[in-house]
């Protein structure tokens, strides 16, 4: 007898259908798997057999066959260890194989029976909800599961419980979604003193999803003013916590079945590789582009990170995804971002000022922002040189705007952009282009000029002036004016980093 239960394979943000496959054959007692499994797969064995003994079951003396299929796709991670076991039940006769087969069924199992929780929960829910199953997964893991919908989820403590449900005799209880995660409270605006050109920049990027760098000594607050970004942006839309959720359940990092509802704000550390950066790794994952993804990724010490790891997120700042490719498989996760950058003006971080600047000013500062390369700061749409914070501003008190006031005009201007381009066109400005670029960014007469003559004068690249036509367009959303004018370009003009001359 051959019994089939169906699970899943994780390939990025996609959940696709794996069917486990079990039969008993006579002949010299033996227990295989096979379909491309990785370490993970192959020690499932053990698991299963350990957990069916727990429950005071034997294997039978025969060649047990486990077949992944398609075998040609790599299957990764313990999640299969549940439907093995299942599908080795149903090929025993203890559970009924046609039951088993309306379920799509994941999770990890432990030698004394227990079934603990495993990545990507949500994906294989949805993808249950989409073939018309229910889902069998950990009991930890319901709550993430019930958000998937229209979806029949059996959210098990351990096999001895599960079996007796499929039986009859004592049903397990059904889950319900989790709760939304409470808004995160970060630092506020009120606690930065001065740096009012820093701030207006803040606003504008937190209003059209604009990729910013400070550029400041040590102490000027570049730090918390990054910090206070996620408290001036707006909550995710139920579609957005959604897609957040999924990276984060495929990561292993949604707790407790709750949905995101605050943007996300990573800050990887300037030592982190590559693959931590844009997702990778024996078991690909994601990486810092990716869990930041509708959200902030903050690279504080920008020249510190490694050239090599910087450059490789050119590509998902300009396309909002990240392709990881391998020998045996092309995975892809969404990445579209807010870049928010750090840096000091050189290494001893005081340039400009004479009684602190180290003896090779001003070449060490040419040397150091050197290490940034140019098609990188040409994907940052506002620039800015935040001084350090003088005496005089440290004692004044805290400004009467905070985070609160800005707040309220980000999501004003970003309830125009969504009116403006519809609930399936561009979320925000920093994402416009072709037609509507055309259309909506395009400035007046007056500011045509003088965006042309700028181009000429700054060398601007093709990407720098379709960069200063959107953040123009956030300014005049900020303004509350439909026509982009002369004004909005030239303050967009005074964000922009000119190239070097020879």
């Amino acid at each position: 007898m051959v019994a089939m239960v169906p699970t899943v394979a994780y390939l990025g943000l996609e959940a696709r259908a794996v069917e486990v496959q079990c039969s008993l054959i006579s002949g010299i007692p033996n227990f295989t798997v096979v379909g491309l499994g990785d370490k993970a797969v192959a020690e499932s064995r053990e698991r299963v057999r350990g957990a069916i003994a727990a429950i005071g079951l034997a294997l039978p003396p025969k060649r047990i066959t486990v077949n992944l299929s398609p075998a040609d796709l790599p299957k990764e991670g313990s999640h299969y260890d549940l439907p093995i076991a299942l599908a080795l039940l149903g090929a025993m006769g203890i559970v009924d194989a046609e039951t088993l087969a309306g379920y799509v069924v994941v999770g990890e199992l432990g030698l004394d029976g227990r079934i603990a929780p495993s990545p990507g929960v949500l994906l294989a829910a949805i993808h249950a909800s989409e073939q018309g199953r229910g889902l069998v997964c950990p009991v930890a893991q319901g709550a993430e599961a019930a958000w998937a919908g229209n979806v029949e989820v059996i959210p098990a403590p351990d096999l001895l419980s599960l079996l007796n449900h499929f039986k009859g005799t004592a049903l397990l209880p059904g889950a319900v979604a989790g709760e939304v995660e409470d808004r995160a409270h970060g630092p506020d605006l009120r606690q930065v003193k001065g740096q009012e050109t820093a701030k207006r920049a803040l606003e504008i990027a937190a209003a059209g999803g604009h990729n910013l760098l400070m550029v400041g000594p040590p102490g000027a607050g570049k730090s918390l003013m990054a910090s206070c970004l996620p408290g001036i942006l707006p909550d995710l839309t139920a579609g957005e916590a959604l897609e957040v959720s999924m990276v984060a359940s495929v990561s292993g990092e949604l707790t407790a079945g709750r949905l995101k509802r605050t943007r996300p704000f990573r800050s990887p550390h300037h030592s982190a590789s590559m693959a931590a950066l844009t997702g990778g790794g024996l078991r690909v994952k994601p990486g810092e582009v990716s869990l930041a993804h509708l959200g902030v990724l903050f690279l504080d010490e920008l020249p510190e990170f490694q050239r090599a790891a910087l450059d490789s997120l050119r590509q998902p700042l300009e396309t909002g995804s990240v392709s990881v490719a391998r020998a045996n498989a092309h995975v892809t996760f969404p990445a579209r971002v807010q870049l928010i950058a750090a840096m000091n003006p050189c290494r001893c971080g005081h340039l400009g000022d004479a009684a602190l600047a180290c003896s090779r000013a001003p070449k060490c500062a040419s040397d150091y922002q050197a290490k940034v390369s140019g098609p990188m700061l040409d994907r940052i749409d506002l620039h800015v040189d935040v001084a350090a914070v003088s005496a005089a501003d440290l004692v004044l008190p805290p400004p009467a705007e905070g985070s609160a006031e800005v707040r309220q005009r980000v999501a004003d201007a970003r309830a125009l952009q969504t009116a403006r381009y519809g609930v399936d066109g561009p979320r925000t400005n920093a994402e416009v282009d072709g037609d509507l670029l055309e259309t909506h960014c395009m400035p007046d007469e007056a500011g045509r000029k003088l965006l042309a003559q700028a181009a000429e004068a700054m060398r601007l690249s093709a990407r720098g002036y379709t960069r200063i036509l959107r953040v123009a367009r956030t300014i005049a959303d900020l303004a509350n004016v439909e026509k982009v004018g002369r004004i909005h370009i030239a303050e967009a003009l005074s964000y922009r980093r000119q190239a070097p001359r020879n």
